[in-house]
């Protein structure tokens, strides 16, 4: 399977809408296009992992340093932290994360996408 990230990147048109390209050993590769505020959440059970792909992100915690990314940059989230992300501008993200992680943790809020939501355009994969 072979996926072109430009092509992908191109075809998200909201932010916060986590988009999965790919899934390995249970884990989704996921691209998301961000602006703004997101929501303090956390993930109980799951590390995640961002990688910037374009543009800058701040993670905002409340109990540590926030984490400043810009391109290149991968940071990771340890499970159970709360953590709220911030992009002034629009940043690209590429995010590595178990394939039921809820991308708001326990909260729910207008920016929720649902597992079905994010998978909704994936053809399946022809062994």
């Amino acid at each position: 399977m072979t996926v072109n990230i430009e092509e992908e990147f191109s075809r998200i048109t909201e932010h916060w809408s986590p988009r999965v390209i790919a899934d390995a050993n249970g884990q989704s590769v996921k691209l998301a296009k961000v602006k703004g505020e997101f929501v303090w959440h956390d993930h109980a059970d799951e590390d995640e992992l961002f990688f910037i792909v374009k543009g800058s992100l701040t993670i905002r915690y409340r109990d540590r340093a926030d984490a400043v990314l810009s391109v290149g940059n991968i940071h990771v989230v340890p499970r159970g932290i709360e953590h709220n992300p911030i992009a002034e501008e629009e940043c690209w993200l590429m995010l590595f994360e178990p394939a039921d992680t809820r991308h708001t943790g326990d909260v729910d809020a207008d920016l929720t996408r649902s597992g079905a939501e994010q998978r909704a355009h994936l053809q399946p994969v022809v062994t």
